[in-house]
């Protein structure tokens, strides 16, 4: 295939995408519905919130949707699971990263 085939190919390509996707922007209302939602649920926080961010004194702080939606099992557990993640990936690095020198052990 030519050089010029392809790149008119990839344009008509991107052409379209953009094309659709200003028809969904647009179609949908644009930003400006989640611009109303945004500031709606910030304003909400700043009235709800309030303290300090980190308070030892009071445990673990988790925020507020999640305390009060009953979501701190879930929460936990995302914590739990990302913590091993990052645990495994450490030892895993620890123990077959790395080679010294710049050169491939021999196997």
């Amino acid at each position: 295939m030519q050089r010029w085939k392809q790149y008119g190919g990839l344009l008509g390509l991107f052409a379209a995408f953009l094309a659709a996707g200003y028809w969904g922007f647009t179609s949908t209302g644009g930003a400006l519905p989640w611009a109303k939602r945004s500031a709606k649920a910030l304003q909400r926080g700043v009235q709800d919130g309030g303290g300090a961010l980190v308070d030892f004194g009071r445990g673990i702080v988790v925020a507020g949707p999640i305390r009060k939606g009953g979501l701190l099992l879930e929460f936990g557990g995302i914590v739990l699971l990302l913590a091993v993640i990052g645990i495994g990936l450490y030892v895993y690095v620890d123990r077959y990263g790395g080679f010294e020198d710049g050169e491939r052990p021999a196997r």
